[in-house]
């Protein structure tokens, strides 16, 4: 017996440095950095904003002369062919003239090294226009970037507090037990005694068993409460930690529903982006409109015919400059204004839909959290009233004044506030982040989720 003692002290003594290992303590504020670290939708949104960034290179480069390099390897007995490569190769002869080799001449090679450059000097400002463009949708990007760094906030802050709610509702659950073991102990003593009948005692073990059934809930919940924290912070659903904060009572400043449509309407990424999306519509139109217009480009080309890879030939250049106008082209190019304009009046169009909506979601989430507030100081006025009736409930229990089945209610009235009470906490907190998500002033910095 003592060695088996020992044994297990000693189990306890090596396996405690892992388990302390492994409930890591976490804070909200280090579990937002830690879910804005490993989000996927932000590793998108970033490589969006990167997309943007080179699309606008792209578009820059139209400004640029572009250089294209070929090289060509032909050979042929056709009479055109052979009479020009040879004066391209500067291997022409007066020999050549003679009417035999003319109409059927020795099958010739050449080996053709060619440099083509092309400018573009002026294309009606379609190249600035493409460069405005990419830069407000690389602006778009950014907005939908920081949209979702605002999701991701609110996902953390809503899977943490899950997650302290449901720890308070196992302690809730926990204290139940205890108090349901002590009725049905006291009913146990009393039914001894002889002073209340042994019903007491089957009322008592029921209830008890009606606890178990809820601990147990109440312990499947917070596990599945920590695997869905695990999974929006991207960690494995196994991974131990423990919050380094509990679900408790704050105040946290009040925003007027006016200045939250306000603000929202100023600062709103969403609304920012559609903003962007609306002006590189207007963009677009311009774009289109600038193809009617002239076009000079300038281009220059250098070759080099040679019998053989090694040289043996000649080379010649050209160079020049062309006014491109297009006086008709099917009306394809008029086709693609409408189209811009009509684009252009949806996305004006949506931007409307979205300030409406956006009204109509700040005004939930404000209404939502007002509620809250107003449903915290009830349900703090429940528990109060609850435990003050339990008291004397027991205490007219304890003097034979009252039945069992009023002791247990009384008892079962606690609990329920209780739980409706943190219940009240957690919806409070995390309808104030969801006020703070549709203003667009949600972030790391945040009063919920600051201490």
């Amino acid at each position: 017996m003592r060695t088996r003692f020992i044994a297990g002290m000693l189990w306890l003594v090596l396996a405690y440095p892992l388990v302390a290992q492994q409930a890591e303590p976490l804070s909200l504020q280090q579990a937002v950095a830690l879910g804005l670290q490993r989000s996927p939708e932000r590793k998108a949104a970033v490589a969006e904003t990167k997309a943007a960034r080179a699309d606008i290179d792209e578009a820059r480069s139209s400004f640029l002369p572009h250089l294209n390099f070929s090289e060509a390897i032909t050979r042929s007995n056709d009479p055109v062919y052979v009479f020009g490569t040879r004066l391209r190769q500067s291997r022409f002869t007066a020999a050549d003239f003679t009417l035999n080799r003319l109409n059927q001449p020795t099958p010739i090679s050449n080996f053709a090294t060619r440099f083509d450059a092309h400018w573009s000097l002026f294309d009606s400002f379609a190249s600035f226009l493409s460069v405005r463009r990419a830069r407000q949708m690389q602006e778009a990007a950014q907005e939908q970037l920081a949209l979702t760094d605002q999701q991701t906030v609110f996902r953390v802050v809503e899977a943490y507090y899950a997650l302290l709610l449901a720890t308070k509702e196992l302690e809730v659950a926990e204290q139940s037990i205890k108090t349901a073991k002590a009725v049905v102990e006291d009913s146990s003593a009393r039914v001894q005694a002889g002073t209340v009948v042994e019903s007491d005692l089957l009322s008592a073990q029921v209830n008890l068993a009606s606890r178990q059934q809820e601990l147990f809930k109440a312990q499947n919940a917070t596990a599945l409460a920590r695997a869905q924290l695990n999974v929006t912070l991207g960690l494995a659903l196994d991974h131990e930690y423990q919050p380094a904060e509990a679900l408790a009572e704050r105040r946290l400043e009040a925003i007027p529903l006016k200045d939250a449509e306000e603000r929202a309407l100023k600062a709103r990424p969403d609304l920012k982006q559609i903003s962007d999306r609306v002006a590189a519509q207007k963009t677009g139109v311009e774009l289109a409109k600038s193809a009617f217009g002239p076009r000079v480009n300038a281009f220059a080309a250098s070759e080099l015919d040679n019998i053989s890879f090694f040289g043996n030939g000649s080379n010649n250049w050209l160079a020049g400059v062309e006014l491109n106008i297009d006086l008709f082209s099917g009306g394809e190019k008029r086709a693609r204004l409408l189209h811009e304009k009509a684009m252009l009046e949806k996305a004006s169009a949506g931007k409307q839909l979205a300030e409406d909506r956006i009204r109509i979601e700040v005004r939930r989430a404000f209404y939502d959290w007002d509620s809250a507030q107003r449903v915290v100081e009830v349900a703090r006025a429940a528990v109060s009233q609850s435990e003050e009736s339990l008291r004397i409930t027991r205490n007219r229990y304890a003097a034979g004044l009252t039945t069992i089945t009023e002791l247990l209610r009384s008892e079962d009235s606690v609990r329920t506030a209780q739980t409706n009470y943190w219940s009240a906490i957690y919806g409070y907190n995390v309808s104030y982040a969801a006020l703070e998500l549709a203003t667009g002033s949600l972030n790391q910095h945040s009063p919920v989720i600051t201490p």
